[in-house]
This record gives structure tokens, sequence and C-alpha cells, in this order.
């Protein structure tokens, strides 16, 4: 029942909002969506977008954003987006992976070799070939640009410099086959586990460490729990996507839907930059509040996670190859 209702109105939502762009074409208001909070990179690069976007147009299409899931989570803005209730939204490639499969590659561990090679993919080749696979599917989607989500590491109790060091360690990971089979290679014990329950599962000792980027170890106060060694293992770099409703796209014209495209890349390069940044100040906190960074060599912890890359990359390995070949 709660479906049909969420269905019904997702429908209204769709209906109300296709309204006013069938009857005043040239003006449109695209609801951009985000489960991040306000003034996070990718919340900042598209509110750019579209500043950049209403300019360009003289006003004529604007972007209003709703930040921190007030539109809902991912899987319910998806499916507004599809509708056409929801214009614009940045999502995590798990919403994605059932209809377009191919973007699942990016959740391989060490598919990329470092930040470097993972920007280089997105912004080629690779990147573009993936967006219009989005595009082309039965998603209803247009896939208009890339987002860093950060490269996650180890943060724990105990020093972790090598895979010998994870043994008894009970890690939580996101809830994913993949990720947890990760960690179980890499010589801890993957816990699947839901990111609430992260800060009182450090403190209670139920885990003994977890795994994720600077920023969100701060903001999530994790650090507060006794979890001072970061060791940057970046065992996994996996990228986020910008969408479009299909239903607005359809709508713009060829000229408008090229200038959303060009907006959207120079967002894509904006969040970049907003991402470092951020990256370079929470770590400098985190290093204040006594968290010790540890640097070590990652390939003990590649090779110990290639039955996790064969296992779950067969499907891919093309693509795969395609991934590593770029330089």
């Amino acid at each position: 029942m709660k479906t049909q209702r969420r269905s019904i109105l997702s429908l209204a939502l769709a209906m109300a909002s296709l309204l006013p762009l069938s009857v005043h074409a040239q003006n449109m208001v695209l609801k951009a969506h985000d489960t991040h909070p306000a003034g996070y990179p990718t919340v900042a690069a598209v509110e750019s977008m579209g500043k950049k976007l209403d300019a360009a147009t003289n006003g004529r299409i604007k972007v209003q954003m709703f930040p921190g899931a007030v539109l809902g989570q991912e899987k319910e803005a998806v499916e507004q987006a599809q509708l056409g209730a929801i214009q614009l939204a940045r999502i995590s490639l798990g919403v994605i992976g059932p209809v377009v499969p191919e973007v699942d590659v990016f959740n391989m561990p060490f598919v990329f070799r470092d930040i470097a090679h993972m920007r280089k993919v997105i912004d080629g080749a690779v990147g573009d070939d993936l967006l219009a696979k989005v595009t082309a599917s039965p998603a209803r989607l247009v896939g208009l640009g890339w987002m860093d989500g950060g490269s996650r590491s180890l943060y724990t109790k105990k020093p972790v410099r090598s895979p010998a060091d994870l043994k008894g360690q009970k890690i939580r990971m996101m809830g994913n086959p993949v990720f947890v089979d990760t960690m179980n290679a890499m010589g801890g014990n993957g816990i699947s586990m839901a990111y609430g329950e992260v800060f009182t599962s450090l403190q209670t000792g139920v885990i003994d460490g977890a795994e994720n980027n600077p920023p969100s170890m701060f903001t999530s106060n994790h650090y507060t729990t006794g979890a001072k060694y970061y060791s940057q293992t970046n065992h996994l770099i996996i990228p986020e996507i910008l969408v479009m409703s299909k239903v607005t796209w359809d709508k713009l014209t060829p000229a408008d839907q090229a200038l959303v495209k060009k907006l959207a890349r120079e967002a894509q390069m904006e969040q970049r930059a907003l991402w470092d940044k951020s990256v370079t100040e929470y770590s400098a906190k985190l290093k204040a509040a006594g968290v010790e960074f540890i640097e070590l060599d990652n390939k003990p912890f590649f090779d110990a996670t290639a039955p996790v890359r064969a296992k779950y990359g067969a499907r891919f390995a093309d693509l795969m190859q395609r991934i590593a070949s770029v330089k």
C-alpha cells in the first residue's frame, strides 16, 4: 500500500511538473536533488551550474536546489526523475547498476591505480561511453557528468600497514557483497552495516574499524571513537553520476541540450576542485585531533583482492582492460 501511495504521489508530482514545461516551454525551473547537505561539493557545483544556466539563457532556465535528501533518498529521487518530477539528480552508482550493469565496474577494488587515474578515465572515452549507456538504457535518465565520491581507506583502532595487520579485525563495509568480499580478501572480517550504526558500533567495540574518506570520517565523528589510525589503502575509488530526467531532456532544444552538457562538464571540474579542498581541510582537522595518517604500499592489498576482481569483474573484462590501459 505504501508503495502504491508513493507511486501515486510520484505520478502526481510528475504531472504537476510537466504542466508548466508544456505550457511555458521557454521557461523552466529544474528541480535538482542531492542527499548531501547544503555546502557539500556536489551541491555547490550543481548550484554553480544553475547560475551559469540562468545567465546563459537570460533567466529562461533556472535550477532550484534541494539538498539534504528533502525530496527523498536516492531510490525515490531516481523514481521521481524517471517520471519528470525531479529534473536533475546527483546519485551514487548503486541505484543505476541494476539497469546499466556496466557502471558497476567502478565498484571493483583497485580498478583505478589512484585518484588521478580515475579522473582520466571518467574525463575520457570510457567515462563518455558509460554516460551514453545510461542515456541509451531503459532507465529514462540522461547521463550528464561525473562527480568525485572520494577515495576510501581504512580507519582502525590498531595501525594497519599490511594485510596481516587486518587479521581478526571487524571492519564495517557498505552493504554490497563485492565490498564485503573485498575486506575479507584484504585480510579483515568485512561487516555489512548501515552507515548510521557505525559510530555506536565503533564506540562499543562491535566493530574495530571502518573505511571511508577523510571528510566523512571527520563529519561523522568516527575519529572520536578510538579509531585513531587512517591507513591509506585507497582500495575503493568510486565516482558518482549527475543525471537529468529524460522527460525533461526531450523538452529541451538541441542548443539547450548542448548548453546543459557543457555546463555539466564544468560542474564536474568545479566539484573536483571543491572536493580536493575539502579533503585537504578535513585531513588537517583529523591530524590536529590526533589521527595518524599511514602511508603504505598498497600492492599487497591489490594482489590480495585479485580473486574479487576475477569473480565480480568477469563480465566487465573488456571494460576493465580499457580502464587499465588509460595512462
